[in-house]
C-alpha cells in the first residue's frame, strides 16, 4: 500500500511517522509490517494481502496534531491520497457514532459544520484525479469534521452525565486518585487530596517491597494506611503484579526461573500482602498490563494462568475484596511490535470466557508521550473506544489517567506525542480533564475514574501531569475537577 501525503496542496518532502501502525479489519494491529516515508509517499508493506488501515499522528490546522486512522483499504498499485482517506475515516466514525448515540436530529450549532464537512469531502472525491486539489478540499472537510466529532462526543457525554447525576448514579468514590507515598506525612497534601477525591489508590511495586527474596518491606504502605484509615476513605491498592521490568524484583529478573516457579513466587507475594491488609483495602488491582507487558515472554496459556493465579491468591486471602484486572493501552498499538502480547479485547474476552474469578476491568488512559498508546487522540475516539468495552459483562474502572500541563522535550514533545488544540498548558489540561471525566463517567458501565498523580513528580509517566505543582499549588485542572465533583455531590 502507498499513501501520498500533502500539506496545503503541495507534496510533503519530510514527514515524521509518529505513532504509525497498520491494523486489520478487526481493528487489531498487524505484525511484521514495515512503514517508511520516501519522496512524499508513505510505503506500507505487510505479510498478507488482506485489507488494512494506517493510523498515525496527523496535523490538523487550527486543531492540533492527533493520532488518526484511515479506513481499511485494499492493496493496489495506485497510491491513496492520505489526506482524503483520513478524512473519509473521520466522517464515517461521525456517522456511526451519531447512529449509536441516537443523534439523528440536527443539533444546534452543528448542522452547518456537518454540511460543510460533507460538501468539502464530496468535492474532494470529485477531484480525486487531481491529488493536490483533492487534498486541499479533504483538509477543509477534516477541519470541520474533527471539530464536529468532538462537539458530538462532548454533547452526548454532558447529556448522559447530567442524567446519571440527577438519578444519583455516582458513588463518592467515582472521583479517585493514586497517591504519592512520599507525601503522605504532608498535611497540605492530604488536605488537597481530601478536598477533591472520595477514594484513593495506594501504589504497589513488588520490586520495592520484596527487594530480597522472602523479606518484605511494608513501611510505605503502612504509613499510607495509618494516615488514610483515619480519614475513612475507601482504599484501593495495586498493581499487585505487573510483568514490566520496573515492577519485578532484581532477584527474580536474574534468576532464570521456570514459569511454574515464577507463578508460585508471585502467588506467595500476593497472598502475603493481601492477607496483611485484608480488613482495610476494599479493592485490589490484581494484575496489570499483562496484555502488553510480558518481560518473561509467557505464552498465551501462561498469561491466562498467571491472571487466574493472581485473582485466586487475592480471593484466598480476602474473600470480600474487589478484584480488578488492569488493561494497558486499550487501542492495542503495542501488539504490532511487542511479541508475546495479546490485543486488549482478545485478552479481556479470554479472561471472561475462561471463568477467572474477578470483579472488574481497569483501563489505563495516558496521553502526551511519544510511546505506543500515549499519543494524543480526539475526544470522539476516546468515547468510541470506551463504547467497545460496553458488551463485556464486567464493570470498568478507568485508571492511571494523566495528561500534561505543559510541553516537554524528547518523548514529551507535542510534535511527536500529539497536540490537542494547542501546546499543553494549565488551561488546556483543565479543559481536557473536565471533558474526559464527563465522557468516561457518562458511560453507565464505568464505575470510577482515577487520576494518576495529585502533584508533579519527577518519576510520573507523563511529565508535568499533576493537578498540583510540586509546591502543592493548585493548577487550573484541580479547580476544574473540584467544580465538576461539587456539581455531582452537592445535589
Amino acid at each position: 500500500m502507498k499513501f501520498q501525503v500533502f500539506k496545503n496542496g503541495s507534496i510533503v518532502k519530510d514527514f515524521a511517522l509518529s505513532g504509525a501502525y497498520l491494523f486489520g479489519g478487526d481493528g487489531i494491529g498487524i505484525r511484521r509490517a514495515q512503514i517508511t516515508f520516501q519522496d512524499g509517499f508513505i510505503l506500507c508493506k505487510k505479510a498478507n494481502l488482506e485489507t488494512a488501515g494506517l493510523a498515525l499522528l496527523w496535523p490538523i490546522e487550527g486543531f492540533g496534531k492527533v493520532l488518526l486512522p484511515t479506513t481499511c483499504l485494499p492493496e493496489r498499485e495506485r497510491p491513496y491520497n492520505l489526506n482524503v482517506e483520513i478524512t473519509r475515516a473521520k466522517l464515517m466514525q461521525i456517522v456511526n457514532k451519531r447512529e449509536d448515540w441516537s443523534f439523528f436530529n440536527s443539533i444546534k450549532g452543528m448542522s452547518e459544520l456537518s454540511e460543510e464537512a460533507h460538501d468539502f469531502f464530496i468535492r474532494a472525491i470529485q477531484n480525486i484525479s487531481d491529488p493536490p486539489a483533492a487534498s486541499k478540499l479533504a483538509d477543509e472537510a477534516l477541519n470541520r469534521a474533527i471539530e464536529l466529532s468532538e462537539k458530538l462526543a462532548i454533547k452526548q457525554a454532558e447529556l448522559l452525565f447530567h442524567t446519571r447525576t440527577k438519578s444519583h448514579g455516582f458513588g463518592r468514590g467515582c472521583f479517585s486518585c493514586k497517591i504519592d507515598p512520599m507525601e503522605i506525612d504532608n498535611p497540605l497534601y492530604i488536605e488537597k487530596l481530601l478536598g477533591l477525591f472520595g477514594s484513593v489508590t495506594i501504589p504497589i511495586n513488588w520490586a520495592q517491597i520484596e527487594s530480597e527474596k522472602g523479606h518484605y518491606n511494608f513501611s510505605k504502605i503502612d504509613a499510607c494506611i495509618e494516615v488514610l484509615v483515619k480519614k475513612k476513605l475507601p482504599l484501593s491498592a495495586g498493581p499487585l503484579l505487573c510483568f514490566s521490568e520496573e515492577y519485578l524484583p532484581a532477584w527474580l529478573l536474574n534468576g532464570n526461573e521456570s514459569f511454574e516457579k515464577i507463578r508460585e513466587t508471585a502467588y506467595q507475594f500476593v497472598t502475603e500482602i493481601v492477607g496483611r491488609y485484608s480488613n482495610i483495602i476494599r479493592a485490589w488491582y490484581t494484575i496489570s498490563g499483562l496484555n502488553a507487558f510480558n518481560h518473561f515472554g509467557f505464552r498465551f496459556e501462561q498469561i491466562l494462568e498467571m491472571t487466574r493465579a493472581a485473582n485466586m491468591a487475592v480471593k484466598q486471602a480476602s474473600d470480600r475484596a474487589i478484584k480488578i484486572i488492569e488493561i494497558s493501552n486499550p487501542w492495542g498499538e503495542y501488539y504490532t511490535t511487542s511479541h508475546n502480547s495479546i490485543p486488549p479485547l482478545v485478552y479481556m474476552d479470554m479472561v471472561v470466557q475462561s471463568g477467572v474469578n474477578f470483579d472488574a476491568f481497569g483501563l489505563q488512559m495516558r496521553f502526551g508521550k511519544d510511546k505506543a498508546g500515549m499519543h494524543t487522540r480526539d475526544m470522539m475516539q476516546i468515547s468510541a473506544i470506551l463504547d467497545t468495552f460496553a458488551p463485556i459483562a464486567k464493570p470498568i474502572y478507568i485508571t492511571c489517567v494523566e495528561v500534561p500541563s505543559q510541553n516537554g522535550d524528547g518523548e514529551n514533545d507535542g510534535n511527536l506525542a500529539g497536540i490537542w488544540h494547542d501546546k499543553w498548558n494549565q488551561k488546556l489540561q483543565a479543559k481536557w480533564i473536565n471533558q474526559f471525566f464527563q465522557i468516561a463517567l457518562s458511560k453507565p458501565f464505568v464505575n470510577s475514574v482515577t487520576y494518576s498523580n495529585l502533584i508533579d513528580t519527577h518519576d510520573s509517566v507523563i511529565v508535568n501531569s499533576g493537578l498540583l505543582t510540586d509546591q502543592l499549588e493548585p493548577k487550573e485542572s484541580y479547580h476544574a475537577l473540584k467544580d465538576l465533583s461539587d456539581g455531582v455531590f452537592s445535589r
